[in-house]
């Protein structure tokens, strides 16, 4: 048997499904804005996972998608999406915000190639459903829940086929009914739900309504109402897996502050045909399951990067698609080289940022950044990305170097939220200071214990790593729906064409700020 503490990942993996094909267990998530899009990840015991593929490389192209817009799609993008395996085909079914379009992408193996499909309409937290018979169905909608069936190519709905609204939430509910999951298990259907009561105390709750037919009376109600100690934040929304052995499992998420929503693993049972979550109404804090490769060892999550192979890890996704011009990896061996094209003003306006998740109770990640070409105006760093952003980087000025602190603009210090979103088009500096080396290295460590969502910079110094400003109070935003990303990038204010290098990048999960404080060389 395996151990481990939920969450399962402390990181932001939001609005899961869950598959089993034999003995692996496969699991999407919502991935928004980064590209590229629809990471599947791959487990063999529920707990440990590691990255089996990734859906799509770019959706549509968009100036949006492309971030040459200078808005991008931030919030948007790809959306819960439903994960099938069906007659040896694996099936992505998912909206995408900015698009306005479905998408159903299939592959033989999850590894791809995915051939890319459009589903005419628009269907909120869709979940894709094959029926014994062989009619294929979407349950989706938020508040008001649909149920509709598809043509036989599932190019889009069935000309006669059934199309009925199967529930509607109460006014009792802020967040009605959404984040469709529909299973049939032993003859009967089974429709899982997301909602969110009004007042103070309320937070999010698993609801599952179960039917004896497609076109019968689903009954149901709340199954799930625990927020597993921790601010009160509600478990919910996901899918349910049984394990070969025949024992179920759902994978749900909670909101975890700056880190984001992090995916969480519940022990289901059956009682009368209904199920049942969790252990008396709460979710484990420690989980206990069979791993059906008990020696495998599985790839981390998260990784150093000495940028000397042909390729990415799979490990980094590009804040928008990126540009392949303007960065390569074999142009200076060991570096990841960045130039620019165009003028921007902040980190949330760089084209070819490269990221990689922040990862609970705490976490560092440190880079040496190569300032010599950058131009006047340039700057060339690492930040933790979300709206309310923290920037260290290297900038050049009157010839000379920099080291500068950016964080999100000041409407937004003062207010505490967004007015709008052009608030953190000017960033403010909040730490200067004269360098005489072009080379530098920076270290950011993240403390996201017991929500405490702290950003601390630093310096290295005659070997000694020295804090660099002042801290950053991390808060999660719908601007970005999604937790915060450590990001590496370059960008230009007065001038293009200069390039920067970065190598040496390091992330490591810490129990606390201090563990991740070496003594340098």
């Amino acid at each position: 048997m395996m151990k481990k503490e939920n969450p399962v990942i402390w990181s932001d993996y939001p609005d899961p499904d869950i598959i089993r094909v034999e003995d692996t267990y496969y699991m999407i998530s919502t991935t928004m804005h980064m590209m590229p899009g629809g990471v599947v990840l791959r487990s063999y015991d529920l707990l440990h996972w590691e990255i089996a593929s990734y859906v799509f490389a770019a959706l549509d192209h968009t100036p949006g998608q492309r971030l040459c817009d200078g808005i991008g799609i931030y919030g948007k993008g790809m959306w819960a999406a439903s994960l099938k395996y069906h007659d040896g085909i694996f099936y992505v079914c998912f909206v995408a915000n900015d698009t306005g379009k479905t998408y159903l992408y299939t592959a033989k193996e999850v590894s791809g190639p995915w051939e890319k499909h459009q589903i005419e309409g628009f269907y909120h937290d869709c979940s894709l459903f094959f029926e014994d018979d062989g009619s294929v169905y979407l349950m989706y909608g938020n508040r008001d829940i649909y149920l509709t069936e598809l043509a036989e190519d599932l190019s889009g709905p069935k000309e006669g086929g059934l199309h009925r609204r199967v529930l509607s939430d109460t006014d009792d509910y802020g967040l009605g009914f959404e984040g469709s999951h529909l299973y049939k298990i032993q003859g009967r259907y089974y429709a899982f739900f997301i909602h969110w009561p009004k007042g103070g105390n309320g937070r999010r709750q698993q609801a599952c309504y179960v039917a004896d037919s497609l076109t019968g009376e689903f009954k149901g109600g709340n199954v799930l109402d625990d927020a597993m100690e921790y601010q009160n934040a509600g478990v919910a929304q996901g899918g349910i897996v049984d394990s070969p052995d025949g024992t179920w499992y759902a994978m749900l998420f909670q909101d975890r502050g700056a880190v984001g929503r992090v995916p969480v693993l519940v022990p289901v049972c059956f009682e009368q045909g209904f199920p049942v979550f969790g252990v008396q109404g709460k979710v484990p804090l420690m989980m206990e399951t069979k791993s059906e490769r008990p020696e495998y060892v599985y790839t981390p999550l998260y990784a150093d990067d000495d940028f000397t192979g042909e390729t990415l890890n799979a490990v980094w996704q590009w804040n928008h698609e990126p540009d392949d011009s303007l960065w390569s990896l074999a142009e200076q061996s060991g570096y990841f080289r960045r130039r620019t094209n165009d003028i921007c003003n902040n980190i949330i306006q760089a084209k070819n940022t490269l990221t990689q998740r922040t990862f609970g109770p705490c976490c560092t990640a440190e880079i040496t950044v190569d300032a010599g070409n950058i131009r006047e105006g340039d700057y060339a760093g690492i930040g933790v990305l979300q709206s309310k952003y923290g920037f260290l980087a290297v900038t050049k000025r009157a010839g000379e170097y920099a080291l500068v602190l950016q964080k999100c603009g000041k409407n937004q210090e003062e207010k505490g939220e967004w007015s709008h979103y052009s608030d953190c088009m000017e960033p403010v500096e909040c730490e200067i200071m004269k360098i005489q080396s072009e080379s530098v290295e920076l270290k950011i460590i993240c403390d996201f214990r017991d929500g405490k969502d702290v950003a601390y910079f630093y310096r290295k110094s005659d070997g000694q790593w020295k804090e660099f400003g002042e801290p950053l109070s991390m808060v999660y935003s719908l601007e970005h729906f999604m937790g915060y990303r450590f990001a590496i990038t370059y960008f230009s204010t007065k001038e293009t064409g200069g390039t920067a290098d970065f190598t040496n990048f390091k992330l490591q999960i810490v129990e606390r700020p201090e563990d991740a404080m070496d003594k340098g060389e």
